[in-house]
C-alpha cells in the first residue's frame, strides 16, 4: 500500500511539473534594429548603384512584413534608449537621403499602402529645384496623419549645401570660422525645414557619411537642436544604450537582395 501511494504521488508530481512547463509562456527574444538607407527610387530599372526600382522597394517592404520586422521611427529609438531594453523581435527604420522627388511620387503611395513610417533627409538648397521635393510636397507629407493622430512621415536635414562636413575643416583658418560653417549647414537647413513642417526637426544625416563620431560635428548638432545623427557606418543597433549621435545604417542599393536585411539583423 505504501509503495502504491508513493507511485501515485510520483505520478502526480510529474504531471504538475510537465503541466507547469507546458503552460509557462516562452519569453519573446529581444531583437536588433536596422536603419535602411535609400536614395532615389526609380519607376523602371535603376540606372546606377545608388538607385533602386520601385518594384524592388515594394519587395523590401513585403520582406519586412513577412519576416515580422517592425518599422519604427527615430523617436521610437529614443524611447528604447530611455527604457534601457531592446524591443521584442527585430525592427527597422526606413530613411531616404537627398530629398529626391521620387519620395513623393513613388515611395509615398507604397508607405501609405503598407502603413509604414519613414524619414526623408533633405538637401535643403535643392528644395523646389529640378527633381527634388517641392515645399508643398513636404508640407503635405509632414501633415499626413494615420488613424489615431500619428504622423508617419518625418523630414530631417542632410545639411544645407550637402558638403563634406569634417573634410571642410582644413579649408578654414580658425575654429570659429569652421563652427560658423557647421552652424549654417545644420542650423539654416533645420530652420528652412521647420517652416514647412508642423514639428521640430531633430534628425541629421551626414552628407557622404563624413564626420561620423566627430566631436565638433556632434557639438554643432546638439547646439542647433538635433537629437539624432544618422551615419553611414554599416552596422545594426544591438544595444539600447547605443549613441544616438552615431546611429549606423545599411545602404539599400540596386544590387541589394532584400534577404540581406535579415542577414544584417541576425549577424
Amino acid at each position: 500500500m505504501l509503495r502504491r501511494n508513493c507511485i501515485l504521488l510520483l505520478i502526480a508530481a510529474t504531471t504538475i511539473v510537465l503541466t507547469g512547463c507546458k503552460d509557462d509562456p516562452v519569453p519573446p527574444e529581444k531583437g536588433n534594429i536596422i536603419v535602411l538607407m535609400y536614395h532615389k527610387i526609380t519607376q523602371g530599372e535603376a540606372s546606377n548603384l545608388y538607385e533602386r526600382s520601385v518594384a524592388d522597394f515594394e519587395s523590401d517592404l513585403i520582406y519586412l512584413i513577412n519576416n515580422n520586422i517592425r518599422v519604427v521611427s527615430f523617436d521610437d529609438l529614443e524611447r528604447i534608449k530611455e527604457s534601457g531594453t531592446m524591443p521584442d523581435g527585430h525592427s527597422a527604420i526606413i530613411t531616404f537621403d537627398d530629398g529626391d522627388r521620387s519620395g513623393y511620387d513613388l515611395v509615398l503611395p507604397l508607405l501609405k499602402k503598407y502603413l509604414m513610417k519613414a524619414t526623408f533627409f533633405l538637401w535643403v538648397e535643392k528644395i523646389d529645384q529640378n527633381t527634388y521635393f517641392t515645399g508643398s510636397e513636404i508640407e503635405t507629407m509632414s501633415n499626413y496623419m494615420l488613424p489615431g493622430g500619428t504622423r508617419p512621415f518625418t523630414f530631417g536635414s542632410h545639411s544645407f549645401t550637402h558638403q563634406y562636413l569634417m573634410a571642410r575643416k582644413t579649408t578654414f583658418s580658425t575654429d570659429e570660422e569652421y563652427n560658423s560653417f557647421l552652424d549654417y549647414e545644420l542650423g539654416e537647413s533645420k530652420r528652412v525645414i521647420e517652416l514647412l513642417t508642423p514639428y521640430e526637426v531633430k534628425c541629421l544625416s551626414l552628407p557622404f557619411g563624413d564626420g561620423a563620431g566627430d566631436s565638433e560635428i556632434i557639438s554643432a548638432a546638439q547646439r542647433n537642436g538635433y537629437s539624432f545623427i544618422r551615419t553611414s557606418t554599416h552596422e545594426v543597433i544591438i544595444s539600447p544604450g547605443s549613441d544616438l549621435f552615431e546611429i549606423p545604417s545599411v545602404p539599400i542599393l540596386d544590387n541589394t537582395q532584400n534577404d540581406e536585411i535579415g542577414y544584417y539583423l541576425e549577424h
